[in-house]
């Protein structure tokens, strides 16, 4: 099915399970992909390929090699498999998201697909593979951080630019679309499946950028400071938050939850109600677990929690001394205890009894100090009006 028409030099087109590029004259291609990627001059066609449906992702592969992939892709929709540059994703096609940003006579678009809810990771996350000359050795790490095997996850994009570029410029586009993607995640607070950081990406994101292959000036810079990088990162940005929230459902206001914040930490919803039940009467905890979707979803709680999550950042990044630990997460603490309950008069009472148990900064430390502070603002906010509880228990 045809879509549209770029600058004049390229046709988008969507069959089946396929989103592709049809060049209408040369272009340049530089990509990520296994099969013909790097710096390409001679081809005809980008495609991003949905391999598996969208849900399950338990589809056992049987092609052995990338070649083999993108023949078998390419010949199923009649396209000549040795003029096309190929990505792969469990990504719906039909989730894609197609932005296009302009500046006088100068296009870009971006295309992009996407899903981080079993794959996100942080640069610098353990490893799961180590690639040899005899193919891939699976390392002893197997499971991510709550303990469930890793599942597909893989941001592709596809960004095409309506201008020629140098060989050096459209290298940097890559760095320039990254930083938006990675922006993108940072502000929909993606977290990491595999360590306590948040999200840069997924282990298995892809990018092929293309530009006319034409004579005369070229554009040489696809930086920030560059009105081509500043399209690029605009058009990256958008694309990405669009895509998550047609295939993830992922939206800043959904993301408006302590424990979305709390669970890069090593946590779900059901240990954060035992975290906090256990510092409650049974009947508190009762109460606690009828409301806790709207107790997690507030966004004064939201508000505290994330600070208590950043303020820990600071101190993993080291930009806090550890000597201060102690005292500011104490703080800090005392401030979602006063979130969840309303009750601000307290704060210095707060701070004196959470700043006690604010010492070791491991995950599990930090979490029950959380947890702490909860039980406390949650207790002085419904303890005295239960029955049979005067609220000193």
């Amino acid at each position: 099915m045809y879509l549209q028409t770029l600058y004049n030099g390229v046709e988008l087109h969507r069959e089946d399970k396929i989103i592709y590029g049809r060049f209408l004259e040369p272009h340049l291609v530089l990509s990520t992909c296994r099969s013909s990627g790097g710096l390409q001059r001679k081809m005809n066609y980008v495609l991003n390929h949905q391999s598996c449906e969208p849900t399950g992702h338990h589809r056992r592969a049987t092609i052995q090699t990338p070649d083999e992939y993108r023949r078998m892709i390419c010949e199923k929709s009649a396209l000549p498999p040795e003029k096309c540059v190929t990505m792969g994703t469990a990504a719906n096609m039909h989730h894609a998201a197609f932005v296009n940003r302009r500046f006088r006579n100068l296009e870009v678009m971006a295309v992009v697909t996407g899903g981080v809810e079993t794959n996100a990771g942080r640069a610098g996350d353990p490893a799961s593979v180590m690639e040899g000359a005899d193919g891939y050795e699976k390392l002893d790490l197997k499971k991510n951080k709550n303990n469930d095997i890793p599942g597909p996850g893989t941001i592709n994009i596809m960004l095409f630019i309506g201008h020629a570029l140098t060989e050096a410029a459209l290298t940097r586009t890559i760095i320039t679309a990254t930083e938006a993607k990675t922006a993108a995640l940072q502000e929909l607070a993606v977290n990491s499946r595999y360590s306590d950081g948040l999200a840069t990406g997924t282990g298995t994101d892809q990018i092929t950028v293309a530009a006319p292959d034409r004579e005369g000036f070229r554009l040489s810079w696809a930086g920030k400071h560059s009105k081509l990088g500043e399209l690029i990162g605009r058009s990256v940005h958008a694309g990405v938050k669009e895509t998550l929230a047609k295939q993830n459902s992922l939206t800043p206001m959904g993301q408006c939850s302590a424990k979305i914040h709390l669970e890069r930490f090593g946590c779900n919803s059901r240990t954060i109600r035992t975290g906090i039940a256990q510092y409650l009467t049974e009947k508190e905890a009762k109460i606690l677990t009828d409301n806790f979707i709207g107790l997690m979803r507030d966004p004064v709680t939201v508000a505290a929690v994330a600070a208590m999550v950043h303020t820990r950042d600071k101190f993993t990044w080291s930009i806090l001394p550890l000597s201060c630990y102690r005292e500011i997460m104490g703080n800090a603490a005392a401030m979602v205890a006063c979130a969840m309950g309303g009750c601000y008069q307290a704060m210095d009472r707060y701070r004196n009894e959470l700043g006690s148990h604010s010492v070791s900064r491991d995950n599990t430390a930090f979490l029950d100090l959380c947890f702490r502070a909860m039980a406390l603002g949650f207790r002085d906010k419904w303890g005295t009006r239960l029955p049979g509880n005067n609220g000193n228990q």
